[in-house]
């Protein structure tokens, strides 16, 4: 039995109506759905989501970080001594950074201050 034109086109109208989306209707996000939350709800909400407990990564305290390029092992317990040298003829204290520069390092010398190149 042929159909008429017609009822082809009726038929694409009616499915085409079935399918058709609203855009001009209000979407609703999680937004507005939060928003809409009581206060109780918001509460118990943030306490679920937040932990008492800190994380504590073992390998980054400062105990297990390695120097590269030292060994440190032959150390534990010993006593390091390092010898101190006074001040030479051809040095000064830097009166910004408190550091003993060569005299080379001298940049200004202002009213008895005596101030390096890397603090002027």
């Amino acid at each position: 039995m042929a159909r008429s034109p017609g009822h082809l086109i009726s038929t694409l109208i009616a499915g085409v109506r079935e399918m058709a989306t609203d855009y001009d209707a209000p979407r609703r996000s999680e937004a507005d759905e939060l928003a809409e939350d009581s206060l109780e709800e918001l509460k118990a909400r943030r306490n679920e989501t937040q932990s008492g407990v800190v994380d504590v990564d073992e390998d980054a305290t400062a105990e297990n970080f390695e120097l590269p390029g030292a060994d440190l092992s032959g150390l534990s317990g010993e006593d390091l001594t390092v010898k101190v040298v006074p001040k030479q003829a051809d040095e000064f204290t830097c009166s910004v950074c408190f550091l003993v520069h060569h005299r080379s390092r001298l940049s200004e010398e202002s009213g008895g201050r005596l101030i390096c190149r890397d603090c002027a």
